[in-house]
């Protein structure tokens, strides 16, 4: 166990009770304001929890019993004002107010601190981790809420009275039958357009990774004139707004598509599907080129001039040698290109068809049209692809770092 920094010490009451009824007022605001009682509801918490202070400082129990008690204290009621969700949620509270009190009654808060911190110091310490932690919450709490609702029995965007008593009835997977089209009464709409988009999205990607690669080496290259105003030009799709942007591939892919049909004689529903794809990769290159390119800025040039001085030729070179150091961020890049394509809804909507409908498209219908709570379950398997990729992208780069030596495996 690491020592502490700072020996600590008890603090007085006088020190603890001013922090409890700030945290109370700030509680009794919150659920006061939600029931249209904001004054009562915030006096009513600096009483509550200055009382729990109090009692929990000059109990006789030790301080892991008194804990306990704050907790069952809480969930109890909760549980009993209205159902057992809200019992949890208060037992939640109950263990996080608990151990703050100790936390600030025992001085733990300066255990890791350095010792020759003021206390306006160690207030802005923890005063940087809260407002970061109210950032995140604030970030992520949508996507939070989304998910289980998600699994509600009714047609309903809203937590109805059985789930908050977790009734197992409350819940129910009819939504994911849905998407999968699997329900009798469903159309097959929702897996017909994410079969689309992992078609298009793939595809786009290849594209994207293919040609902003390239892009990003000739860039990276010293003898390239005009380098600034080529990298403007390249990446103009990522900063020019996406609906101007799908105007001018509107009138370009129009065009493209009518030769494609009248001269080439394709499909009509197969121009459909080139025409997304290209424009997918059009959106996508810009991250392969940046992605790429800041990978290349540690690239030891070296490597290359050695492998053509020994007979490679620049193909050979650039698989053998620079191609697995820059895979890092090759693949970073493909990501950031993939959940462009498979998020995007705009473009595909001004210059793609019924046939080429994708996820996102068919999302946005659901909301427009008729709101349909499938919207939710597609959502949930959204995050899940999402945070699959992020991980990825993480994993991948630390493995960059450990390649040129920047962290230890």
């Amino acid at each position: 166990m690491m020592a502490a920094t700072t020996p600590i010490s008890r603090k007085p009451l006088s020190f603890v009770l001013p922090i409890m009824g700030a945290v109370g007022l700030l509680v009794g605001l919150l659920i006061g304001t939600s029931n249209g009682i904001s004054g009562m509801g915030a006096l009513i918490g600096v009483v509550i929890f200055t009382a729990i202070c109090v009692i929990a400082i000059r109990a006789p129990l030790n301080e892991k019993g008194v804990r306990w008690f704050i907790t069952a204290a809480f969930f109890l009621a909760g549980w009993g004002l209205n159902n057992i969700a809200l019992g949890l949620l208060g037992g939640f509270i109950g263990a996080f107010t608990g151990w703050f009190i100790f936390w600030l009654y025992e001085g733990r808060y300066r255990a890791k601190l350095l010792p020759y911190l003021t206390p306006a110091q160690v207030f802005w310490h923890y005063s940087f981790r809260v407002i970061c932690g109210a950032i995140f919450i604030f970030l992520i709490s949508p996507i939070i809420v989304v998910m289980p609702l998600s699994f509600n029995a009714q047609d309903f965007f809203t937590f109805t009275e059985k789930m908050l008593a977790l009734d197992p009835a409350g819940y129910s997977l009819k939504h994911y039958a849905d998407f999968l089209g699997i329900r009798d009464d469903s159309n097959g709409e929702w897996i017909r357009s994410f079969w689309n988009s992992l078609i298009i999205a793939p595809l786009a990607t290849l594209i994207s990774v293919s040609l902003g690669t390239l892009a990003a080496i000739g860039l990276s290259q010293s003898h390239v004139p005009a380098k600034r105003i080529i990298m403007a030009i390249l990446i103009s799709p990522m900063i020019v707004p996406l609906i101007i942007s799908a105007t001018g591939m509107f009138f370009f892919y129009a065009t493209m598509g009518n030769f494609m049909e009248l001269q080439l004689g394709l499909n009509k529903d197969l121009v459909g599907y080139i025409k997304v794809i290209l424009a997918h990769a059009v959106l996508g290159i810009p991250f392969v080129i940046i992605t790429v390119t800041a990978t290349l800025v540690g690239f030891d040039r070296s490597l290359t001039q050695a492998a053509a001085s020994m007979g490679a030729g620049p193909v050979t070179t650039f698989f053998k040698v620079q191609m697995p150091l820059i895979f890092p961020g090759v693949i970073s890049g493909g990501l950031f290109a993939f959940i462009t394509s498979f998020d995007e809804v705009v473009v595909v909507m001004f210059i793609g068809s019924a046939s080429q409908k994708t996820l996102p498209w068919q999302m946005f219908l659901g909301l427009r049209e008729q709101i349909s709570p499938t919207i939710l379950a597609v959502a949930t398997i959204l995050v899940a692809l999402s945070i699959a990729l992020l991980t990825t992208l993480e994993l991948l780069r630390r493995r960059s770092e450990r390649l040129r030596g920047m962290s230890p495996a």
